[in-house]
């Protein structure tokens, strides 16, 4: 006799998520959901961090809460920094800023156009509750900016250090490249090893990102988070991290 398929629970805004190895593997085989609804609050996104887990839904949907096996990240001492960027860096003016447009910039990733993708999974509840742990100091923008105009960026989470990447956005060509090639080199200054990529896209493996187990994952981020937080500066000097990355054609 065939065990019955899990039931997805349902949160109360007190109540704790689950265990991830509790996740669910839907009809279209997807894997990985754990939980639904639980609101958004600053406590309950560092709850879901703190445990490898993230929100992830499309409008009109309750919060889904994810922890997907295997888990993408990027070991920054992997990362592939292309000759061609690094060519492209070389003849443009740009510059790299920490936290000066954190709204600005995931208000761009909630609106630029994905290949493959109908909507935005980034939706309104979501941008004003990263715009909040922004403001608590747990969300971060690592920025590119060209001739004073942000052009480009990303934004992730920070819990010690862990790591946790979010969304890019780019409004002129490797605007978020750079921007990915700064956080590189802003956590092998600080000693980080990972960022997490949640899950696997062609353009992350292209970078260097892998899968591994969400044992191993969850392992590194219990060890991670328990660290001191870093300073979330960045300064030129952090870009020799990866002068000597591997380079890729």
């Amino acid at each position: 006799m065939s065990a019955a398929p899990p039931t997805l629970i349902y949160l109360q805004p007190d109540d704790p998520l689950p265990d991830p190895a509790m996740s669910m593997v839907l009809a279209n085989g997807i894997e990985g959901l754990i939980a639904a609804g639980g609101g958004l609050s600053i406590h309950r996104l560092q709850e879901a961090y703190s445990k490898g887990c993230f929100p992830w839904f499309s409008e009109g949907q309750p919060v889904l809460w994810w922890s997907p096996d295997p888990r993408m990240v990027l070991e920054v001492d992997q990362f592939r920094f292309h000759r061609s960027l690094r060519q492209w860096m070389k003849h443009h003016p740009w510059e790299i800023r920490i936290d000066t447009a954190f709204d600005a910039v995931i208000e761009h990733c909630s609106q630029i156009p994905r290949a493959g993708q109908r909507g935005t999974w980034i939706v309104h509840d979501m941008v004003q509750a990263y715009k909040a742990l922004h403001r608590a100091g747990l969300a971060h923008s690592v920025e590119t900016w060209m001739d004073g105009q942000l052009c480009g960026g990303l934004y992730c989470v920070g819990l010690g250090h862990a790591v946790f990447g979010e969304s890019m956005f780019s409004l002129v060509p490797n605007g978020s490249k750079i921007a990915l090639a700064a956080l590189v080199a802003f956590c092998k200054w600080h000693k980080i090893r990972w960022v997490d990529c949640q899950q696997n896209t062609p353009h992350l493996a292209l970078m260097g990102a892998k899968e591994i187990p969400r044992k191993a994952f969850l392992n590194y981020i219990h060890q991670a988070q328990a660290l001191p937080p870093v300073d979330w500066q960045f300064q030129p000097i952090y870009w020799s991290q990866i002068s000597h990355s591997p380079v890729a054609p």
